[in-house]
């Protein structure tokens, strides 16, 4: 119950920073096409100064166990996910049904993931964080990549995952990590100041996605109700009900389960506009799952220690 109270206050205050964004557009201070620059200074320098940062605390043998079992827990829910929401939308025929599968398939583990685990679990919890992102990237890159470009190239995908920032700087950080590295005051201080941004940045960036939304649009998406039920409901009961019969617990899985319990990826509407689905029911299922995550999550977090 706890774990769950802990939650519920942290959604509220991401809630805050999100309506902060929102707010921002639409009262001018920020342009909606900061949006984008925003996104890649997460992406390419906030978000891995933020897991470089995580894997400068001090060696421990248990931790090292615990992240080998992370990844081992993060193969079997984030492939899970796949497989639910790939079966579930197996009968749509609409020419935007790659799109939607996407949208069920992978979570928002990065923007809302992050800064939710940072505030339950602290700088370790980060730590297993970035195993679980690490394999939700290859499967993005591979599966929910062929889903969404039918003309999908094998170089092409190889080259995005070696190329992911994400995965190249929980590379890094391990070798520091396993290697003891000691990392000097002078650049660990700066990192860990920038790594701090990606909190606020990321809902802030939310927010402003939610404000370019057109609220008409989002009422006349018939995907909303169906990817509300597989990716908030479904995915993660579905995740608990496996780890609960196989007697799985532990901060781990703890943590893997309410990355795997995130809305829709904010990335679904980058692809959208790649592979020319439609942009509105793209960004109605990440702007709608998002808000509604602001329920869910907590009583995901609840069900978890129950």
């Amino acid at each position: 119950m706890e774990l769950a109270e802990i939650t519920a206050g942290q959604v509220a205050i991401l809630f805050i920073l999100i309506l902060s964004g929102f707010a921002s557009v639409k009262a001018g201070v920020i342009k909606q096409e900061a949006k984008k620059h925003f996104s890649d200074l997460l992406i390419n320098l906030i978000i891995p100064a933020m897991i470089i940062n995580s894997y400068t605390s001090g060696f421990d043998e248990n931790v090292l166990s615990n992240l080998i079992r992370e990844f081992v827990l993060s193969t079997v829910l984030v492939s899970l996910g796949i497989a639910v929401s790939l079966l579930l939308a197996c009968r749509f025929k609409d020419k935007n049904a790659p799109i939607v599968r996407f949208a069920c398939s992978f979570s928002n583990a990065a923007y809302m993931g992050f800064p939710l685990i940072e505030a339950l679990f602290g700088s370790e919890g980060l730590i297993y964080a970035g195993a679980f992102v690490t394999v939700y990237n290859i499967l993005l890159w591979t599966v929910g990549y062929a889903t969404v470009n039918k003309k999908a190239d094998v170089k092409e995908m190889l080259h995005s995952i070696a190329t992911t920032p994400v995965l190249i700087f929980v590379v890094i950080g391990l070798i520091i990590y396993i290697l003891r590295i000691d990392v000097p005051n002078v650049i660990k201080q700066p990192i860990s100041y920038i790594g701090s941004m990606n909190t606020s940045l990321s809902m802030i960036v939310t927010g402003m996605l939610i404000a370019g939304s057109k609220p008409e649009r989002l009422l006349g998406n018939k995907f909303i109700p169906f990817a509300v039920c597989v990716r908030l409901i479904l995915v993660p009961l579905v995740c608990l009900g496996l780890f609960k019969a196989l007697n799985i617990t532990g901060e781990t899985a703890q943590i893997a389960i309410m990355l795997e319990s995130c809305p829709c990826a904010a990335i679904t509407s980058v692809f959208a506009v790649r592979f020319d689905y439609d942009e509105d029911i793209a960004a109605g299922l990440v702007v709608v799952t998002t808000l509604l995550s602001i329920i869910t999550l907590p009583i995901m977090a609840y069900l978890i220690t129950a």
